[in-house]
């Protein structure tokens, strides 16, 4: 994937005077590796539950995600003064899906929804989605623990690493989508789930494996090219790792958002799929942060230590756990409407033209769950998404221990 340091990766690309021509097959390489997997998890979605299809989908999307965020963090073991770049490349990561990718979806949906729907309605939320919504509660209330702390262990590592594959654990025991629904997912996904047996699985896989594959030879030349135009734009090397690399390593995931969107009904699933991503880097992505830091540190001589925020990177944490929680609340009504959208992406854009607004912006979010919270509490709004899960669960319980039992 991408094994080159980020800076020596854009120098390389500055010095390549040809390099942004590589965008040229670049992209529509990543476009095509985006819907083979997204084939690869509809059709998956009929043999496993959609959830679990969209955390496997979600793996290979952000691969390229965790290859930079892996070289950031093992040279902020050997070179202590970038290690605010991986607090950076995280908390842009996870705030770029919240504030970009969530609203984008709506906007798609409700853009080629508008003649048979008309004005702009909201996307409801199918019941499953419920262990998603919830799935994000918890690795956000522990990273409050780690701001509250001022540094990031292996402990914590483990925790949020425990933390991720309960979630999965979870969605392992949701039942699959009915084939009744087959008629609506794309003509290749029906293709392969129609072959039926063996043959079934292996093309489901092979169209995971493929668009993984074309995504592992296409990541580093398509970021080396976009890499390429931002230098000559002049970007700073701080936006380039907390927006410009975040962007292009989850441009697949974007992609396959999208098209969901565009087809209205499947909006849900795309929705779902940014939650998805959104979990995974909370728990996965921020835990591999102190593995790699501390396992490089030690290499250079120095000790398995802690990853240690200073102040400037405490600030990045609370804006971004404020605006995350602010997600969850938004979505445990299992509705998502225009407004939600449209604050979420202005409070976003926000923060990147000035980015010297984080407190301030980080207080809007704050004030923002607490109207939330009072609208739940006094039951204006349905706090639905908690009662949906214990539900869910407590069904698939029973249902998993009347097939086992004797």
């Amino acid at each position: 994937m991408i094994v080159k340091p980020l800076g020596a990766m854009l120098l390389h690309a500055v010095a390549a005077t040809g390099s942004a021509l590589a965008a040229l097959w670049t992209f529509p390489s990543m476009l095509l590796s985006a819907f083979l997997v997204a084939w690869g998890a509809e059709a998956a979605q009929f043999l496993i539950a959609q959830g679990l299809a969209l955390a496997a989908l979600a793996w290979l999307q952000t691969l390229p995600e965790f290859a930079v965020e892996a070289v950031i963090a093992w040279r902020a073991g050997r070179e202590p003064a970038t290690a605010h770049l991986a607090i950076a490349n995280l908390t842009g990561a996870i705030r770029l899906l919240v504030g970009l990718a969530w609203p984008m979806i709506f906007f798609v949906a409700a853009f080629f929804g508008r003649r048979t729907r008309g004005g702009l309605p909201e996307i409801v939320l199918d019941r499953e989605h419920a262990v998603e919504v919830m799935g994000l509660l918890p690795p956000l209330a522990y990273f409050i623990v780690i701001w509250a702390k001022g540094s990031i262990s292996w402990v914590d590592a483990a925790v949020l690493l425990f933390l991720y594959a309960a979630y999965l654990w979870v969605l392992w025991q949701c039942p699959p989508r009915q084939e009744e629904e087959l008629a609506e997912a794309p003509a290749v996904s029906r293709w392969a789930y129609n072959l039926g047996g063996r043959r079934r699985v292996a093309a489901i896989v092979g169209l995971f494996a493929a668009g993984g594959a074309l995504l592992y030879l296409t990541a580093e030349p398509f970021l080396e090219s976009m890499l390429a135009v931002a230098a000559v734009l002049g970007v700073s090397d701080f936006v380039l790792v907390q927006w410009v690399a975040p962007f292009l390593s989850e441009f697949p995931e974007k992609i396959s958002a999208f098209n969901w969107a565009r087809r209205v009904k499947h909006a849900p699933m795309a929705l779902m799929n940014m939650v998805s991503s959104n979990i995974n880097q909370w728990t996965v992505l921020a835990a591999m942060i102190p593995l790699v830091y501390g396992a490089s540190h030690a290499l250079a001589g120095g000790g398995f230590v802690a990853f240690r925020f200073d102040g400037e990177q405490q600030t990045e944490i609370a804006l971004t756990i404020a605006q995350s929680f602010l997600a969850f609340l938004l979505l445990a009504n299992m509705k998502f409407n225009w407004f939600d959208a449209a604050s979420l992406f202005v409070l976003w854009l926000l923060q990147f033209l000035k980015p010297g607004w984080r407190e301030e912006i980080t207080v809007a979010y704050l004030v923002w769950c607490a109207w939330l919270g009072l609208l739940y509490a006094s039951g204006r709004l349905d706090f639905a998404a908690p009662r949906t899960f214990v539900a869910i669960f407590r069904e698939n319980r029973r249902r998993i221990a009347k097939r086992t039992g004797p």
